[in-house]
C-alpha cells in the first residue's frame, strides 16, 4: 500500500505557532516519545541528561546559515523586489540560485540594485536566467574580491527568519536562529532541533561520557518545498550539499559495535547519516549531494535516537520523523501537543523520540 500525503495532515492553531525562541534555549520544553510502549513524557530539554548514557554518540549538524534575505530596487522602475538566496552556482563569475518576490516583475535581462541602510549603492546583479516561477538565475556585477563580496552580503543580507514567523527581524534573531555549534557557512534555514542545545548543557553532556559528532548539511529550501504528489513515492527532493568526515563515521561506527545509543539531532543530521550506510549498515565518510527523501516504511540503520521539532503539516520533514516514530503513535503525540500548548516550529518546543 502506498503511503499518501494527505495521511500528513492536521489543524495547528495560529497561535502554537511560536514567534520567539524562550529566553534560555535548553528550558524549552521536550515532549518524550517511547517507541517500544507508547508512552509519553513531558520534560524539559535540560532533561535530555536523564536519557543518555556514558559513551552514547550525539551527531549534530554543524551547517551556519548565512545572511540569504535581501532587498533590491528594479532598474528604471525603482519596485522593491525581495531575493532569497539560495546557492552560489560559481564562484567567479558570482553566479546564484535565488527566489524573487514579486516574480512577475523580474525577467531575464533585468537588473537590480541594493543599497545600504545610508542610500550607498553596494551591489548590481542582472538576471540571467528563469528556473522556476519564482527561481532566478542572478549574476552579481561585482570586481572586488571574494571576502570583498561576502562583506557586501553580510551588509545587505538579512537573517532568513521562515515566512510563518510574522514578526519583524529583531537583532538577537542573528544569534538565537543559529546553533551554538555553527561553523559551515552554507544554510539558508537553520537545523532548528539544534537550537535547543546550549553551551552549558553541552558540557554537562560531555562530563556525562556522551561523545559529540559533528556532520554538514546545508539546508536548502527544498527541505520545505511544498509536496504536490499524492503518492509519496513520486516525490523527488531537491539536492543538499552534505559532508560526512572519517572521524563522525569512526565514532558512529565504534558506538555501534558497543552496542550503545546514537541520537541525531535534527531531521537534517539523520538525513546526512543515511545517506551514507554501506551495505552492513555502518556509515561512510562522504561529500557531495543528497536527494534522500525518507517517508514510510523505511529502515533507519544508523542512529536509534531523534531529536526533532514540531514541524508543518505535509512537510518532508513531518514525514521523515513519522518514518522514525510510527504514524499512529506521532499522530497521538501530536494531538496531545497541541492540546498540552506545545510551541510549533523553528522557535518552538522539541521532542526526543526513544
Amino acid at each position: 500500500m502506498r503511503t499518501k500525503l494527505s495521511q500528513f495532515t492536521f489543524n495547528l492553531p495560529k497561535n502554537l505557532i511560536a514567534q520567539y525562541p524562550v529566553e534560555e534555549r535548553s528550558d524549552s520544553r521536550m515532549m518524550v516519545i517511547h517507541r517500544d510502549t507508547g508512552k509519553i513524557e513531558h520534560k524539559m530539554f535540560k532533561d535530555l541528561l536523564d536519557y543518555v548514557q556514558d559513551k552514547d554518540a550525539i551527531i549534530i549538524n554543524n551547517t551556519k546559515v548565512f545572511p540569504a534575505r535581501m532587498y533590491g530596487r528594479k532598474e528604471k522602475t525603482g519596485a522593491k523586489i525581495e531575493v532569497f538566496l539560495l546557492r552560489e552556482l560559481n564562484k567567479e563569475v558570482r553566479l546564484w540560485d535565488v527566489l524573487v518576490d514579486p516574480a512577475r516583475k523580474i525577467r531575464v535581462g533585468n537588473k537590480l540594485y541594493f543599497y545600504d541602510k545610508n542610500g550607498k549603492e553596494i551591489l548590481v546583479a542582472e538576471v540571467v536566467d528563469n528556473t522556476t516561477s519564482r527561481g532566478r538565475t542572478i549574476r552579481f556585477l561585482f570586481d572586488g574580491d571574494s571576502q570583498a563580496f561576502q562583506n557586501a552580503l553580510k551588509i545587505l543580507g538579512q537573517t532568513p527568519l521562515p515566512k510563518y514567523i510574522t514578526r519583524n527581524l529583531e537583532s538577537a534573531d542573528e544569534e538565537r536562529y543559529q546553533t551554538i555549534y555553527a561553523k559551515e557557512v552554507g544554510a539558508v534555514a537553520a537545523p532548528t532541533a539544534g537550537l535547543h542545545m546550549s553551551r552549558e548543557l553541552y558540557k554537562m553532556l560531555e562530563i556525562k561520557g556522551v561523545n559529540f559528532g559533528e556532520v554538514t548539511l546545508h539546508v536548502g529550501l527544498g527541505t520545505f518545498r511544498t509536496i504536490d504528489v499524492e503518492d509519496l513515492s513520486k516525490h523527488k527532493m531537491e539536492a543538499e550539499y552534505y559532508r560526512i568526515d572519517e572521524s563522525t563515521a569512526k565514532l558512529v561506527n565504534e558506538t555501534k559495535d558497543l552496542g550503545k545509543n546514537i541520537f541525531a539531532i535534527g531531521t537534517t543530521t539523520m538525513r546526512a547519516l543515511e545517506s551514507s550506510v554501506s551495505a552492513s549498515k555502518y556509515l561512510k565518510p562522504a561529500e557531495g549531494w543528497t536527494n534522500l527523501f525518507i517517508y514510510p516504511p523505511y529502515d533507519f540503520r544508523i542512529a536509534n535516537r531523534l531529536i526533532t521539532n514540531f514541524h508543518l503539516p505535509k512537510s518532508s520533514l513531518l514525514i521523515m520523523v513519522s518514518a522514525f516514530t510510527g504514524h499512529e503513535l506521532l499522530n497521538e503525540a501530536y494531538e496531545m501537543a497541541m492540546k498540552e500548548k506545545y510551541r510549533f516550529y523553528s522557535y518552538g518546543d522539541s521532542m526526543l523520540i526513544l
